[in-house]
């Protein structure tokens, strides 16, 4: 039997004791605010250029934490220091969001990418939460709608796409939306939100989810919703995949569906098989569906966010449907990901690894990697683990078949 409180021990330290004080220390610009996010493997920086993905969710994430955990004035401060920072230079003044900005905030390049919309959207959601400022909910809300008035040309003027030739849409946007749904459901009216939760959990679900392919779900497919036989409608990102799927069992609980934690307790374990290197363990970060060569480079390596997301979307799949598959997959990512990510000399974990598991850049943040994925994982992942350990969470288990998932 896996020792539950053994575990919730394990995250709850690496978090507040680890991760956490690494990013209060190395990460505030205390000059000019916001924050350092490319810093070496001892959190010295390497690089002050600031990208609007990472400032906000490390917004989100500190909010979040002083909203949902403790009442610390130093999350607090940090958030402070990284929303006051995006509400004066992350924009265009009419709430444009920036891919990135120099150190003392002026633009570098221009808002072409909706993610930082996503992120600015929930960062400010939970700072709004956290401080009871009208203005910070405003401006989620303002963005938010912006992000669903883009939602059929994300990158608007800078699609580099020519028209009417290969129109694809993409799994990620209703991907985040999943969990945008939720974390800013406060802000939200309630027939609205359930809505816009049935149309995420639809698009992912039963548009980018293709049982005729061995039930996998495919990052692109054409804008009628068929499979292209191209680069992209090829492309299969396994990790995309299973952090969908907690996002969708999070959802289906609210909504009382237990159909759909089924289907995506079946579908994580099916995309864990589809994508684990059988050959030197962990999880692939592309594929090609049709098993020809993949695009990217890159494909090949292990990174840390497909892992950690993988180990909250099995802990959740076990705490709502009792799947000892899902227990033994855990136990088995549990491994992998300590062993090879975790820096046992430095605070945070690596984010690179070669396909053997080495590490390939011993950076803890850079333009992709900030204070997002590790620590939520760790939050998350510590919370389930103390809900199953007291058995304080609720969920009508009689409603979920008797098949094995």
């Amino acid at each position: 039997m896996m020792d539950f409180k053994k575990l919730e021990e394990l995250y709850r330290a690496e978090l507040f004791d680890n991760v956490l004080p690494f990013w209060l220390r190395r990460s505030p610009d205390r000059e000019y605010g916001g924050y350092f996010t490319c810093l070496e493997r001892d959190g010295s920086v390497f690089d002050t250029d600031k990208f609007i993905w990472l400032q906000a969710r490390q917004v989100w994430l500190f909010s979040m934490l002083y909203n949902e955990v403790e009442k610390k004035k130093g999350w607090l401060k940090c958030a402070l220091l990284g929303g006051e920072f995006l509400k004066k230079y992350g924009h265009d003044g009419d709430y444009n969001w920036y891919f990135s900005l120099d150190r003392q905030g002026r633009p570098l390049v221009e808002p072409y990418n909706i993610f930082s919309y996503t992120f600015a959207t929930m960062a400010f959601a939970q700072l709004g939460k956290a401080t009871g400022n009208k203005e910070y909910n405003d401006i989620a809300l303002r963005t938010f709608n912006t992000v669903l008035a883009k939602r059929d040309n994300p990158k608007g003027k800078w699609n580099k796409a020519h028209p009417g030739t290969r129109s694809l849409k993409n799994f990620s946007l209703p991907m985040i939306l999943c969990n945008l749904a939720l974390d800013i459901e406060h802000l939200l009216e309630n027939g609205f939100l359930a809505e816009l939760m049935e149309e995420c959990i639809h698009e992912v679900m039963e548009v980018f989810y293709r049982p005729e392919l061995g039930e996998i779900i495919v990052e692109n497919v054409t804008a009628e919703g068929k499979l292209s036989n191209t680069f992209e409608g090829r492309l299969v990102n396994p990790g995309h995949a299973i952090e969908a799927m907690w996002f969708i069992m999070d959802l289906a609980k609210r909504l009382n569906r237990p159909e759909v934690i089924e289907k995506a307790v079946r579908i994580t374990l099916t995309m864990l098989e589809y994508g684990w290197d059988k050959k030197h363990g962990g999880i692939f970060y592309f594929m090609d569906r049709l098993g020809r060569p993949p695009q990217q480079l890159e494909w090949d390596q292990k990174l840390w966010w497909v892992h950690v997301e993988a180990l909250i979307s099995l802990l959740k799949g076990y705490q709502l449907t009792q799947s000892e598959e899902c227990l033994r997959w855990f136990e088995k990512m549990h491994h992998y990901t300590w062993l090879h990510f975790k820096d046992t000399a430095f605070p945070e974990w690596f984010g690179y690894l070669n396909r053997q598991g080495e590490v390939l850049l011993t950076l803890k943040g850079g333009k992709w990697k900030g204070c997002f994925h590790v620590p939520r994982a760790l939050y998350q992942c510590w919370k389930t683990l103390g809900e199953l350990r007291t058995k304080s969470y609720e969920f009508n288990y009689s409603l979920l078949s008797k098949k094995n998932i």
